[in-house]
């Protein structure tokens, strides 16, 4: 075996062996990429450099102040006021509470950008209501984390921002606006998956709709969804950067959260910090030691290898099309979602592109795959998280996971293949010439 082949042996067995022992992702990538430099003689300090060159990038300071905000707005009484505006929206139909929860998670996402902070948040308040009307408590942990995958999708998700980073020269505000179709297309077909259930099992009905009480609703909610509108519009229209309407969608959430809402006191902002703060070094962290992955891995050739391979399996687009969602499903079950889009974006996205994918098409293909990789054992955190604030069992929590595993797989086929779903919104309203 010649010598590149030793060491791209070396870094991906003794990345899968690590993943196997369950060794936390960052430790996983940074060991076998130290394994690879020493096998290729290699000096360590290309370690320090490329961990530094993978977070040294404007654009990726954005991340920080999404994730505060989210944090504040979820911890500042927005839950249960998108909840009420939802539940005045859907809580009248058949299996009304699974459709409140869906609905809900499609508004907290745009808030939160966060498929755990959802699942946290609002699973924590729906997750005890729907069990009290008499829904199963494994159909309603299903239903919070899968919901949850939609604010992933339904910006502003600083998930697109790592992307824009990793595809390199990508329009964030496009991605932005390329995410509400396919977020309320998710969200509608959990909805029918959710409403074919109750009606098999006769979960109940809420009240009769009122467009009064809707109105009153969204006069209570509106102040925490022009947060999305600042973010989104500033950024189509050109008036800010991604990272200057992060920051001042900050501040914005900072005054809501304390004066208008009231949900938080100082103290309490203190202790969001503390909660950003964490969340934060999980994100730098395996932003900096994918670098050094992804840095073996372009080194060695390892994304031509990869694209010789796939177009030797077959020249048909179709075909390349579901090789790659069945890639990026098999790693999402492996790894988590950052170091996923920071690894796999330089090897797939050119060859997806090769075979007519738009590169914002193809982020939002991209998301929405990581997106059930964190519902799918052994690694989905979503899963975890969702299991462990219901007090269901894991196993019956996939178990009521897989219809709607179908509905999220029929979504991602059509983001495949229909370019339309992703890119209508970034032509007409965001000029997006792709």
């Amino acid at each position: 075996m010649s010598a590149q082949g030793i060491a791209i042996a070396v870094l991906l067995i003794s990345f899968l062996v690590m993943i196997l022992l369950r060794f936390p992702i960052a430790y996983a990538v940074a060991l076998s990429s130290l394994l690879c430099l020493l096998t290729q003689g290699l000096p360590l300090t290309t370690i320090c450099q490329q961990m530094v060159k993978g977070i040294s990038s404007f654009s990726l300071m954005a991340v920080p102040f999404f994730i505060t905000m989210g944090v504040l707005m979820g911890t500042g009484g927005i839950s249960e006021k998108l909840i009420a505006l939802a539940n005045a929206c859907v809580g009248w139909m058949t299996g009304g509470m699974a459709m409140v929860n869906i609905v809900a998670s499609y508004f907290f996402g745009g808030i939160s950008g966060s498929a755990s902070a959802d699942t946290a948040s609002i699973g924590s308040i729906m997750i005890p209501m729907m069990v009290d009307q008499g829904y199963d408590d494994d159909f309603s942990t299903a239903v919070t984390i899968t919901s949850s995958c939609e604010g992933l999708l339904v910006p502003p998700s600083h998930n697109m921002v790592i992307y824009a980073m990793s595809a390199g020269g990508i329009s964030v505000g496009s991605l932005f606006l390329a995410g509400y179709l396919p977020g309320a297309l998710l969200a509608v077909s959990l909805m029918v998956g959710s409403y074919i259930i109750s009606k098999k099992r006769h979960y109940p009905k809420g009240e009769k709709f009122s467009f009064k009480a809707l109105l009153k609703q969204i006069g209570v909610s509106i102040w925490a969804l022009a947060a999305v509108v600042i973010v989104v519009v500033g950024v189509v229209a050109g008036w800010f950067t991604a990272t200057e309407s992060a920051a001042i969608a900050v501040f914005y959430s900072l005054i809501v959260s304390v004066y208008i809402y009231k949900g938080l006191n100082w103290k309490g902002v203190w202790k969001c910090l503390e909660q950003c703060i964490d969340t934060l070094s999980i994100v730098l962290i395996l932003i900096a030691t994918s670098s050094i992955f992804g840095y073996c891995l372009t080194t060695l050739h390892v994304p031509d290898m990869v694209a010789n391979a796939i177009v030797g399996f077959s020249t048909n687009p179709i075909v390349i099309a579901l090789l790659i969602d069945l890639i990026l499903l098999f790693l999402g079950c492996i790894m988590d979602m950052a170091p996923i889009i920071l690894i796999a974006t330089p090897i797939l996205l050119p060859i997806a592109t090769s075979i007519g994918i738009d590169p914002v098409q193809f982020g939002i293909i991209m998301v929405l795959n990581c997106g059930i990789g964190l519902l799918t054992p052994p690694v989905g955190s979503v899963l975890f998280i969702g299991s462990a604030v219901s007090g269901v069992k894991m196993e019956r929590v996939v178990k009521a996971t897989l219809p709607f595993y179908v509905c999220m797989i029929i979504v991602l086929l059509l983001l495949t293949f229909v370019p339309e779903v992703s890119l209508l919104l970034p032509r007409v309203l965001g000029g997006y010439g792709g």
